[in-house]
């Protein structure tokens, strides 16, 4: 049976101080005997380290949210795998929207980051999804096959059990839009079934599927029953402990 996992993702939010608090009051709320599903934050590099001290000896684990593929030199503000590692990561976004639409980062780019993160005993979050005028054009599929395929291109069976994989239509994110269950369910489906071609049916029922998208305590229950949906990535909802924890709550 495939876990549930709620990773919230901080994006550019909360200096120390927020940290602290934000993390304290989710600490607090998390109670250890009514967890069934794991629960990542994924705080700005400056808080990484802060926040694997806060959340010791609780339920919580600490994520990054984005990594580069070398391990050292002159790349002007980027951070390592290694580096990660140091702060306590034990998870890493890669591929998110706003890094593929802002930043520019491909497929092939994309891909050397999940081998640099395996290789580094992280485990990638890595995300995939549409926009809005590729899913009115109908394409939705054609793009989701390509980020799979590129994304993975090279990798095991053993590395894919290792990974997290997260649907976020990239209209539905930081919009207040979010897709409809039946919606999300069909393309968390779709990759289920891209991943079952491309290694085994067996990999493909073990393999962790999030959604992401405008993620809230009041639409996560019905998300989360989905068939094919094993949790949430969560952007604003997970700014604010209460709204955290009502999702956490949920699943």
């Amino acid at each position: 049976m495939r876990r549930i996992v709620i990773a919230g993702n901080w994006k550019m939010n909360n200096n120390l101080e927020e940290s602290q608090n934000l993390i304290s009051k989710l600490v607090e709320g998390l109670s250890k005997d009514k967890m069934n599903c794991e629960v990542i934050i994924c705080p700005p590099y400056t808080s990484l380290s802060l926040s694997a001290n806060l959340i010791k000896g609780s339920m919580v684990k600490l994520g990054a949210q984005n990594m580069y593929f070398e391990e050292s030199g002159a790349f002007t503000g980027e951070i390592s795998a290694s580096m990660l590692k140091g702060t306590g990561c034990e998870y890493v976004i890669l591929g998110h929207s706003e890094r593929r639409s802002i930043f520019g980062e491909k497929d092939e780019l994309i891909n050397k980051k999940i081998k640099k993160a395996l290789s580094s005993d992280l485990k990638p979050i890595f995300c995939v999804g549409e926009t809005l005028a590729e899913r009115e054009s109908g394409v939705t599929n054609e793009i989701i096959k390509g980020q799979v395929h590129e994304g993975l291109n090279g990798l095991s069976e053993n590395d894919l059990g290792k990974i997290i994989i997260a649907y976020e239509p990239v209209w539905a994110i930081g919009t207040g839009k979010t897709a409809t269950p039946n919606q999300a369910q069909e393309v968390h489906e779709f990759i289920r079934k891209l991943i079952s071609d491309k290694f085994s049916f067996a990999a493909a029922d073990r393999i962790v599927i999030q959604y992401g998208g405008s993620v809230k305590p009041d639409n996560a229950k019905e998300l989360l029953s989905q068939k094919d949906i094993d949790g949430a990535l969560v952007g604003g909802a997970c700014l604010k402990a209460e709204s955290f924890l009502g999702i956490i709550n949920a699943a």
